[in-house]
């Protein structure tokens, strides 16, 4: 199934020249830089960029048509390479033009679309599942978590519409993101996955809860509502969008569908038991702890429910890899980095650190940490509780990245830790961790996007390999 010029122009209601309709249509583009020819080009205002501005050098570059504001661009075409004419799309705003494009092409797709959506853990899940899924067929899905209403759209015009699933996460930070991204993606099995302190200088006013659980009002008809049992507040704000639910959960409640940790394997892959209606199974996958259990409980799920056997999703789970920056593990000389940078909130950082603990395992456990954003004005508070968790790791040490330093050193020493904290920065990083004197150990890295804590893994990993490992 191409994706064809006429067909975006009749999505957004604009009229094209006949002869440019059949056109095949190469990729959708928000960045002029990565123009080809065939591609479109949709002129995305922004913070620090207007894409009008780049209107012209996208035409240059080969584009097929532009989509603009109406009145940004006067002209009904560009000049093109070769002194062709690109015509201009003229709508009333180009972020809701481009979610309608996507909309369009969903309902062209014959491909089983599973929406995934919660406080932490959205994109292990959807890797895990894709994991699943591909042994019996293609699958289309964000990448990395390009889930906004830029990147949700982008993500789902970049499938060639022919795969047999799109497994698609969806992330909000503001009321009303739901219900824009909801429509937009109209899934056929919508997961809810845990919801927790996240987001809540946009989310507070009701509660996440109450905001994730929206998803479930733009399932198809007869879609498949799937919701995690153990969070009850959840539970009761999904029951009034969707009446026929399918809950499981990972803490032994009255659930269909129920997980639990068994522990480590040799290879240090977590083992994990599934009790489905009357099938009892067990299955292997790279996570640990219960935030593990959560996890390959909700992908067996819906794997399961979609018609895979036992055997497939024991085969997908073992075979999975984890996606960069979450829970990712690598050795480094004597070290066990675990790389979980992408970001952070109270609960996945709960989870982290529990899970690190576990790795460590009488090891010396060094944690590498930094601020969590968007927690509104409970935000000293969290920290604190956080310095306390960090705290029932029992670190060897501490660094830290970012703001709530004094929160992050009260709930440490209310946990009961009395070390000194570190700081973390690109220029004393590595000196103060040599300092440490440790030949050997688990270093976790986890933090919010705004920490960059990726640069500090960089910098650990760059000095403490061996020659070997070089």
């Amino acid at each position: 199934m191409q994706l064809t010029l006429g067909f975006i122009a009749e999505a957004l209601g604009c009229a094209l020249p006949p002869e440019a309709a059949d056109a095949s249509v190469g990729e959708v583009r928000i960045d002029s830089r990565l123009v080809k020819p065939g591609d479109v080009f949709f002129c995305i205002p922004g913070e620090n960029f207007d894409g009008h501005d780049f209107a012209a050098g996208a035409a240059a570059a080969g584009a097929l048509a532009i989509v603009a504001e109406k009145g940004k661009i006067t002209d009904s075409f560009l000049p093109g390479p070769s002194a062709a004419r690109v015509p201009v799309l003229p709508v009333d705003a180009p972020v809701p033009a481009l979610g309608r494009l996507a909309r369009a092409w969903r309902d062209k797709t014959k491909a089983k679309v599973v929406a995934i959506t919660g406080s932490a853990g959205k994109t292990t899940v959807k890797e895990l599942l894709a994991g699943v899924l591909e042994q019996a067929g293609a699958v289309a899905r964000n990448p990395m978590n390009l889930n906004n209403q830029i990147g949700l759209p982008l993500s789902m015009l970049a499938a060639t519409g022919e795969e047999k699933y799109w497994i698609m996460e969806v992330g909000i930070s503001l009321p009303g993101d739901m219900v824009e991204l909801g429509e937009i993606l109209n899934p056929d099995v919508a997961l809810v996955l845990n919801v927790g302190p996240a987001h809540l200088s946009g989310l507070g006013d009701r509660g996440v809860a109450y905001y994730k659980a929206q998803l479930l009002s733009f399932l198809t008809e007869g879609g498949t509502g799937i919701v995690n049992g153990d969070y009850l507040d959840l539970v009761n704000e999904a029951r009034r969008r969707y009446s026929d639910l399918i809950l499981f959960t990972a803490q032994g409640r009255d659930a269909p569908y129920s997980g639990g940790y068994l522990g480590q394997d040799p290879d240090g892959l977590g083992r994990y038991r599934l009790r489905f209606e009357d099938k009892n199974f067990q299955v292997t996958a790279p996570l640990l702890g219960p935030v593990g259990a959560e996890n390959v409980t909700a992908v067996a799920t819906i794997a399961y429910i979609l018609g895979f056997t036992e055997e497939q999703i024991a085969t997908g789970l073992a075979g999975a890899t984890l996606p960069a920056q979450r829970f990712s593990r690598s050795r480094v000389g004597k070290w066990l980095l675990v790389d979980d940078s992408y970001n952070a909130n109270p609960l996945s950082c709960e989870r982290t650190l529990a899970s690190a603990a576990e790795l460590a395992a009488g090891l010396p456990l060094v944690l590498v940490m930094g601020e969590m954003g968007e927690l509104g004005d409970v935000a000293g508070d969290l920290h604190r509780e956080l310095g306390k968790v960090m705290a029932e790791a029992r670190p060897r040490a501490v660094f830290w990245k970012g703001g709530y330093l004094p929160q992050i050193k009260d709930g440490l020493a209310l946990g009961g830790w009395s070390g000194e904290v570190l700081e973390a920065d690109k220029e004393s990083f590595q000196k103060r961790f040599a300092e440490l004197d440790l030949e050997q150990g688990v270093i976790l890295f986890k933090g919010s996007r705004l920490n960059k804590l990726e640069q500090l893994v960089e910098i650990f990993k760059q000095n403490n390999a061996d020659k070997k490992d070089r």
